[in-house]
This record gives C-alpha cells, structure tokens and sequence, in this order.
C-alpha cells in the first residue's frame, strides 16, 4: 500500500472520529436523540445511509461468488428484496413512525397486550437483536478479514515484540483467519496480521457509533457510500479495460467457458437475466424468488432498515427514503457490479479441479485479487478506503441496531421496569447501549471463526427467518393477527431449520426455505384461529395512533374513524399498485441496462436483443409516472404527514 493510498485510509478515519465527536452531546441526552438521532432525517439522507450499510463489505464478495457459480440469474435472489424495500415505503413506512417506538421488538406491545407481547418482546429482542444481528456482523467480518490480508501488513510494520505476542495468542485459539487455511506456511502470521486489522477497524467503528449514536452513522455513511460509488467505477472500469472492453468481455465468456464454467455452467447460463437460459431454473426455485421477498425476517422492514425509517422527520421522508434506498441498492450497484464480476471470472478463470464446496469461497476470493493485481496507487487507495469504509458502515449500523434492543427491549423493559421497578435516566441508558456494543462484538467474533463462505451464513439467516415474514406483514394489515400467531411461526421456524438443514442438502436450499414458510405460516394461522384477535380495547388504540392500511373494519368503526369501510382497503391497494408499478420499473431498467452491459442473451422466445433492451428501457421510463402518481400524487392516502410519531396533522 503506497503513502498515497495510506492516506486517503486515514482521512476517512478521522473524518468518522470526527463525527462521533461532532454528535456526542446530543446523542447523550436519551435513547430517541441516540438510536433515532431526534427523528429528524430528510428522506435521501436515510435512503442513502441504508443503502450504505449494504454496500457493504462482504456483498462484492458475495455477489461475484454468486455470478461466477449460479450466474446473473442467481443474483434475482438478492433482487428481489426491492419489494421487501418497496413494501415497507408505500406501504408501511408511514406506520412504522406513527407507531413512535424505539425497535421493531417495542412494537410488539404497542401492537398486542398481555403476557404473550412481553414475552414475544423479550425472545425477538435476543433473537434479532443477537442470534441474526450477530451472525449477520460475523459474514461482514469473515468478509474483512479477507480484504485486509493482502494490504495490512502489520508484520512488516510492528516490531517483533508487538507482533509475536499477537502470534502467540491466534496460535493458543488455535483458529485460522486467513484466505488460505491451515494450508498457508504463514498461517498464523497473516492470522495476526488480519486480528489486528478486525481489531483496528472495530475500535474505530464502537468509537464514533458508541460516542455520537445514529447521527455519526448516518454522517459517515453518506460520505462511505460516495467513496465506494468512486472506487467500484474505477474498479470495474480499470476491469473492463484489461478485458479489451464489453463487447471483448461478452466474446471471452463464451471462449474461455464454451466447455463449462464452475460447476459446468456455460456462457448462456452465466450471462442470463432470465429463465429459460438461466441455471437451475426449477419451479421449486421460480416459486422462491416469487416469495422470497415475503418469507423473510425484514418483510415488513424490522431491523435497521425500520430504524431508518422511524428516524424520519415525516411519512413523506420515511416513503422518499425506501424508494431512493431500493433505486440505489438495486439499480445503480449492480449496474458497477455485473460488468465487474464478469470481467473478474474472465481475468482469473477457476480452477477445473476445485471441490465444489469451495468453489464459492474461491470465487469470493477473486474480488480481493482483482484489487490486488489490477489497481495502481491512487485508485486503490480509494477503493480500499470504499471497502474498509463499507465495512465499518454496516459494523456501526449492526451495533447500533442490536445494542438498542439490549438498552430499550432488554435492559429498560425488562430488567429495571419489570425486575426493579425503577425507570432509567437517559443518560444511563445511553451508557448501557455504548456498553451492549461491545458484549455484541464479542459474539460476533466468536460466529466468524466458524464460517468457511458469506454464502454459506447468508442461507442460513434466511432459512432461520423465513417462516416469520408472512406474519410480520399481517400484523399491519389485518385486525385479527395475534401475538400467539407470531409466537408459533418463530417456534416453528427455529425448530424446522436445523432439522431441513440435517435432512436436506444445500443443493435443496430452496426447497428449505419454502418448507419452513409454509409450515410456520400454517401454524400462525392456526393460532389465529385458536385464540382469536387482540382485546378491543388493544386494537382500538394501535388503530388510533398507527392508522394502518388494509383490512381493519370492525376496528376503524369502533375508533370511530369517519368515512366508509373500505377506506383503509383502497388505501392498501393504492400503495400495492405504487409497489408493484415501481417494483416493474426498476426491474425493467436493471435488466435493460444490465443487458446491454454485459451482452446477456434475451429470453428464449426473443431472439432480438435490440428489441428487448429497448422494450425493457422503454417499459421502465414508462412506468415512471404511474408509480409516482399512486404512491406520491395524493398526499395522505397512505398516511400523510405527521407531525410526531404516534398524531397525524389535523386530529
């Protein structure tokens, strides 16, 4: 690493110390000022902060072990979360800050009452808050330590008696953290190395996260995601260039991978948007990608994403944040990705003799490489800085998210309302949260040591969270949901999965997923059924202060929310045809760009591909309008604008 590339790395180090700092005194006042920053982001800022947070480190990686293995057609099963992103700005976003909580776990006993809500408050805080928040945090560090060993020398830097004490500890633990294993002569160096590394960047993440709460996130977010954005354009443009450009890029897939590609997938296969030409197009597989949006844990946006959005200063902002959010994620990134990954599996083509249990591994592993053997000084330093930046971007978001289930769901509800029978300063809570960020880190490392791919943790968090999604939707939209129903999925799911994972190989993973939705979305609607709804009193209050969309009736009518029955169902509808119109436009665009990019094939029964990218581009222009029409055009049909979380202006 040059001095020039040392120093952009610096610069952004102390511009994040900075605003740590900068926010310190108002992110002490109280948990809202901390977790919320006082619930006053403009809707881009948000948008782009959660678009920051996964532009993460470990998703390049994870994206172009996907592409080299399953091909483009692999990635629609990160695609089509932009109906998940979608879902919860048209439709929900507005509710989520009107509901005026902390966490998506508080809200359980704003939305249900009695014993069962807490304790559904108290098992989803551990669960979300440590089991998937944790585990999440540990693919990002798996991925980090990956990026770091081939720059971060530190045993070129540190004299012996700093670094030997090191080697002698990762050699006690006896747990290797290097790209190459046990196999590696230097393995126990390079394990110091990158140690020190994890440790560099973490205490730098607690430091400005812990000291000035979601403000210095945000801040340091919308800064990381410009330089990551500036680095992944030189990136793939230095890429594509070594290549002999896009159409030279499109002509070696076909030379290099006419016999097969990892795992024999062949040139059509890798270039495909589409089923027909795309790999391992089974109805069990199409039949996930429809509902994988769905069947997941943030369905309904729970998590940091929901974070993001009660932090708003307004429905409107909190609905602007989820579309510029998806738009970014969604369209732009993967628009610098696909190009990049393409030209990544050209330069370094796999290694036919490969297990393919580590081809994934080895794939993700030629992100780092690229960067390696391709970038000059300069460029690098920028995209260094870009990756190291994104990683500390989704470590400060994780630990700000999970400590605040700790301080507000844990600490506050439980141990001194419930147990002590006392309530606690602000400012003592703001404590306890920069103290649950470091019991957080510890148990994310102790996960890491246990991962051998990002792939590997990915399906396995969503195949724990598929049988929830289904019924966190419907707590929003329908009057009778219970907390007993939401009691079930999440038992069910967290008995089936190790058993699908014991029974059903990897190879079957799709078939996992929707098993374990569709049994756990069976017994939450048997729970319906068994219980029945919430008291009227519960729901009637829930109704007044959420005003949610959908099918809600019986309840508007003992609220005594004027107009016709069927409002709060036209309103759901008006927002399902904003998702579905923005959710088509979006999708046109990626794959009409996409494959003009990259020269994939049009579907079987178009062998035009002019006619299809214009179609497509065309299409997606096209739809412009009408989504901004249903979801923006009447201002109040999906909420309006509020003043403060829990009274909508003019009541």
């Amino acid at each position: 690493m040059s001095t020039v590339d040392a120093l952009i790395v610096v610069a952004f180090i102390a511009y994040a110390i900075t605003a740590g700092f900068r926010h310190r005194r108002q992110a002490s006042k109280n948990l809202e000022e901390y977790f919320l920053a006082g619930r006053t982001l403009p809707g881009w800022k948000a948008g782009l902060s959660m678009a920051a947070t996964q532009f993460a480190a470990d998703t390049p990686l994870l994206v172009t072990g996907i592409l080299a293995t399953a091909g483009v057609f692999g990635l629609w099963q990160l695609w089509i979360f932009a109906l998940t992103f979608l879902l919860m700005g048209f439709v929900l976003g507005g509710a989520w800050r009107r509901a005026g909580v902390l966490t998506d776990a508080e809200l359980t006993e704003v939305r249900y009452g009695g014993t069962p809500a807490a304790v559904l408050r108290g098992v989803k805080a551990v669960y979300l808050g440590t089991i998937i928040n944790c585990t999440v945090l540990a693919w990002v560090l798996f991925a980090a330590a990956k990026i770091a060993e081939p720059f971060l020398l530190w045993n070129e830097w540190l004299p012996a008696g700093l670094l030997q004490p090191v080697v002698s500890l990762v050699e006690v633990v006896g747990m290797p953290l290097t790209i190459g294993g046990l196999d590696d002569p230097e393995v126990w160096v390079k394990t110091a190395n990158n140690f020190i590394s994890l440790v560099v960047i973490l205490a730098v993440a607690a430091l400005y996260s812990a000291t000035g709460g979601l403000r210095s996130v945000v801040d340091t977010d919308i800064v990381q995601i410009v330089i990551m954005f500036l680095g992944t354009l030189a990136f793939t443009t230095i890429v594509v260039r070594e290549v002999g450009g896009l159409g030279a890029m499109t002509d070696r897939v076909y030379e290099t991978f006419a016999d097969g590609g990892p795992g024999g997938i062949l040139p059509d296969e890798i270039l495909a948007f589409t089923p027909g030409r795309g790999k391992d197009v089974t109805l069990t597989v199409l039949s996930l990608l429809g509902l994988l949006w769905l069947i997941n844990f943030t369905s309904d946006g729970s998590g940091y994403l929901a974070q993001r959005t009660m932090a708003c200063r307004s429905d409107q902002d909190a609905k602007t944040a989820a579309v510029i959010f998806t738009f970014t994620q969604v369209l732009v990134r993967s628009l610098l990705w696909l190009p990049l990954g393409v030209g990544l599996l050209v330069l370094f083509p796999p290694d036919p003799g490969l297990a393919s249990d580590l081809m994934q591994a080895d794939r993700e592993a030629t992100y780092v490489r690229g960067m390696v053997e391709l970038l000059p000084p300069g460029v690098m330093g920028l995209m260094l800085t870009g990756m190291l930046a994104a990683l500390a971007s989704t470590v400060d978001t994780h630990l700000n998210w999970g400590s605040s289930y700790w301080t507000n769901d844990i600490y506050k509800r439980f141990i001194c309302q419930a147990w002590l029978k006392t309530e606690p300063s602000g400012r003592a809570l703001v404590w306890v949260a920069r103290g649950a960020n470091l019991l957080i880190l510890v148990i994310a490392l102790a996960i890491m040591t246990q991962l051998t791919s990002i792939n590997q943790a990915w399906q396995t968090t969503l195949l724990f969270g598929a049988g929830l999604g289904v019924v966190l939707v419907l707590r929003w939209v329908w009057w009778r949901m219970n907390a007993w129903a939401e009691i079930a999925a999440m038992l069910v799911s967290f008995v089936m999965a190790p058993l699908l994972m014991i029974y059903l190989s990897d190879d079957q993973q799709a078939l996992r997923l929707l098993v374990t939705a569709t049994v756990s979305t069976a017994a939450a609607l048997a729970a319906i059924w068994i219980k029945g709804p919430e008291d009227q009193a519960r729901l009637t209050a829930f109704y007044q202060r959420v005003r949610p969309v959908g099918f809600w009736g019986p309840v508007a009518r003992a609220a005594g929310a004027a107009g016709d029955d069927d409002a709060d169902v036209r309103r759901l509808w008006r927002a399902l045809g904003a998702l579905a119109s923005c959710s088509m436009s979006l999708f046109c665009l990626l794959v009409g760009l996409g494959t003009w990019l990259i020269g994939s094939p049009p579907p079987v029964w178009l062998p035009s591909r002019a006619v299809w990218v214009g179609g497509l581009l065309l299409a997606g222009l096209l739809l412009c309008p009408v989504w901004y029409r249903l979801g923006y055009g009447e201002r109040g049909t999906t909420g309006g604008r509020t003043d403060r979380p829990g009274r909508v202006a003019g009541q």
